[in-house]
């Protein structure tokens, strides 16, 4: 172990974490008394005892960020004012880099390179973009005849809920709050239970930036009791919820039982990356294949699961794959070097290998991987696998494996993989490469995703709406787009004679 490891380990070791909720502005335990094991997926370690917030925390997360909308300690505080507070705690963040990346990689899994280089980086631009945007966005006026005057201003929504995954749980985090706390909400913020720490210490590094009290309120717990409790929540007027499309549908159904608050959702995907036979840049696709499939521990829900290969080049493209698989083996995630990390819990490792051998059984021919890695480090680790001979009929094919696995389909023309690539209940991202200006236009516009790529995959900036169609769900996160979720249009119509 080098001396940077070494480092990475001993802070691992003095690390104090707070578990406790985060209401009103002070650090609380569950009002019962409840409180959940953290485990870490790196080695199997407790982290920290983290409150149960169940439905009696809800209430008082909700009445505390009631209070605070409707006496206007945020909502009314001018747009260059919050900008300065939203640049602070970006700046905050970037301040405790270190010790968020470390809480990151011991929750969630995640290799700390990662961690500290991006995650923590794309959340801190994430604020601080958001900041720096919300006093340069106008209003209205509309194109009324002389004797009216018509406006058409922004308002915020009041209060919102939002409802984030455990593979990127300070980005994610940053993804809703930032655009909400820019334009004058105040906000619940329930993490997943399987790695709700950075969004705790979020709340914190908020209130040292200037946040007032009770504007932001951070509530950890279980989905079926916290996160219920907030979805149906009849104070609360818009929730914003990342993760599977199973729950984002019981989050619409909450919506329609209550008091039908805005539910926006970005749920699962199962995007193809399609390989022409005249691609022009066959090793940057394999890079890119591979590269995206295996980051994150393939937990990531815009990764490309399915490989869609045309015939002619599907053995040669294959053979520079495989060489670079090896680049992918599950490491330690407290060493620098490490690529890939540890599944979030066992039960995620379970229901990968579930999709592994089911695979096999319907007929795939597994090329590499396919089994656990890492066993007695006591963590969650899997090889990086890869399936060839995958019909899209398959379970591999279809559904959302959230792990390191890719599928191989053939394809003999671009009009094939097209229908292939939209044979899934999921459009949430896709790809095509090809040196045809032409024939990647046409699949562009074909392909039913929230994002294609031409020639590159998973390219991101913050100026650019994420988010899907079909039952990737609606709404957009990230760019300008982001700001329809979290206010109101209201029209003011004056008589001038």
């Amino acid at each position: 172990m080098n001396e940077s490891n070494r480092s990475w380990h001993e802070r691992a070791a003095q690390l104090k974490i707070d578990g406790r909720a985060l209401i009103g502005g002070k650090r609380v335990d569950a009002i019962d008394g409840a409180h959940f094991d953290c485990i870490s997926p790196v080695d199997g370690r407790k982290l920290a005892d983290v409150a149960r917030c169940a439905e009696k925390d809800i209430d008082a997360a909700v009445a505390s960020a009631r209070g605070a909308f409707e006496d206007r300690r945020w909502a009314g505080t001018a747009p260059a004012a919050r900008k300065r507070i939203l640049i602070r705690f970006a700046e905050l963040l970037l301040e405790n880099r270190d010790e968020l990346a470390l809480t990151e990689t011991l929750d969630m899994g995640k290799p700390i390179a990662a961690s500290r280089a991006t995650d923590v980086n794309a959340a801190a631009n994430t604020l601080r973009w958001y900041g720096e945007a919300i006093d340069k966005v106008y209003d209205e006026i509309a194109p009324t005849a002389e004797n009216s005057l018509a406006l058409i201003t922004r308002e915020p929504v009041g209060v919102v809920g939002a409802i984030v995954p455990w593979n990127y749980p300070m980005l994610m985090a940053a993804w809703k709050i930032a655009p909400a706390l820019a334009t004058g909400n105040s906000v619940v913020l329930k993490p997943s239970e399987k790695s709700p720490l950075t969004a705790l210490r979020l709340g914190e590094l908020a209130l040292a930036a200037g946040l007032p009290e009770g504007v932001l309120n951070v509530v950890p717990g279980y989905g079926h009791e916290a996160g219920q409790a907030l979805a149906l929540h009849n104070d609360v007027d818009c929730i914003a919820f990342t993760g599977s499309t199973r729950v984002g549908k019981q989050i619409m159904q909450y919506s329609g039982q209550t008091n039908l608050k805005r539910a926006w959702t970005e749920l699962g995907g199962k995007s193809p990356l399609i390989v022409c036979a005249d691609v022009a840049y066959l090793d940057r696709a394999v890079d890119a294949a591979i590269g995206s499939i295996f980051y994150n521990q393939g937990e990531s829900c815009n990764a490309p699961s399915r490989l869609l290969i045309e015939r002619p080049i599907k053995d040669m493209f294959l053979e520079r794959a495989l060489a670079r698989v090896a680049d992918y083996a599950p490491g330690d995630p407290l060493e620098a070097r490490t690529t890939m990390g540890a599944l979030v819990d066992d039960v995620q490792l379970q229901t990968v290998m579930r999709y592994i051998d089911a695979g096999v059984s319907e007929g795939a021919r597994l090329l590499v991987g396919g089994d656990r890695a890492r066993v007695d480090s006591g963590g969650f680790y899997v090889q990086p696998t890869i399936f060839d001979e995958v019909r899209n009929d398959m379970s591999i094919a279809r559904e959302e494996i959230f792990g390191p696995v890719l599928s191989v389909l053939a394809f003999d023309d671009v009009a094939e993989a097209v229908r292939t690539a939209n044979a899934t209940p999921y459009g949430l991202q896709a790809s095509i490469w090809t040196r045809d200006i032409s024939k990647a236009h046409k699949v562009a516009r074909a392909l039913r995703a929230g994002t294609v790529h031409v020639n590159q995959y998973d390219e991101d900036d913050i100026t650019v709406p994420f988010g899907g169609y079909k039952q990737s769900g609606n709404g957009r996160d990230k760019s300008l787009h982001a700001l329809d979720k979290y206010t109101e249009l209201k029209t003011t119509w004056i008589r001038l004679d």
